[in-house]
């Protein structure tokens, strides 16, 4: 697949994402632990769609169907696995509504999430599709668990609210939650129930554990 700018309206932005060179300072929009090569994406500013771009699309199981509200859809690959993020909502509490990386394709709304942009606070929610709530931090919860991701809200506060970034030499993506200012990684060497979840719990982008593709599932 080539490269892609989502055709999310709110999504990408429209001035070039460029990879500053080795060595190079923060810029000023860029928290310290966020590499060089890597820009916070403002939903504000249209989308950079051009004729040399694809809109990259994510492989549907055969018979999948995602509908919603909004006709343009996205899905989460797993950079580190492979695997597209889905919604455990069938999950037992507390873990009810976990994201987890562990689809090999889209096939429904389980993996599908509304990216929603708040020019106030300069932050995304993510609403997945499953079932219809928004995924919030649970920094709250202990141990292994902790600070794991799970659509569980029906508003948008401070435990739901990241930062988005991208990296144009990647073509990757990273997330970082406002409420604990961690990145949220796959955690591929969970075992049991919880392997693959998703935790905001880095401190910088290390590598594929932080990193992400996203895909279009608009028609």
């Amino acid at each position: 697949m080539t490269s892609v700018l989502l055709s999310l309206t709110a999504l990408l932005a429209s001035s070039a994402l460029s990879v500053p060179t080795a060595g190079a300072a923060p810029g000023a929009d860029r928290p310290a632990a966020v590499p060089s090569g890597w820009e916070a994406v403002e939903g504000a500013e249209p989308a950079r769609i051009s004729g040399e771009t694809d809109t990259r699309r994510a492989p549907s199981a055969a018979g999948a169907s995602v509908t919603a509200a909004e006709p343009e859809l996205t899905a989460l690959q797993s950079a580190r696995n492979g695997k597209f993020v889905a919604t455990e909502v069938n999950y037992v509490a507390p873990n009810t509504g976990v994201l987890r990386a562990r689809s090999a394709d889209v096939g429904g709304a389980w993996e599908g999430f509304a990216f929603e942009w708040n020019e106030n606070t300069q932050t995304y929610a993510l609403r997945s599709l499953a079932n219809d709530r928004y995924v919030a931090v649970e920094k709250n919860f202990t141990g292994s668990a902790q600070n794991v991701l799970r659509a569980r809200s029906t508003g948008v506060g401070g435990w739901e609210q990241f930062v988005l970034y991208y990296n144009e030499g990647l073509d990757r993506f990273a997330l970082r939650s406002t409420l604990n200012g961690l990145f949220v990684t796959m955690e591929n060497s969970y075992t049991g129930s919880l392997q693959y979840v998703l935790r905001a719990r880095s401190a910088e982008i290390t590598g594929s554990w932080e990193e992400f593709v996203l895909y279009d599932l608009g028609a």
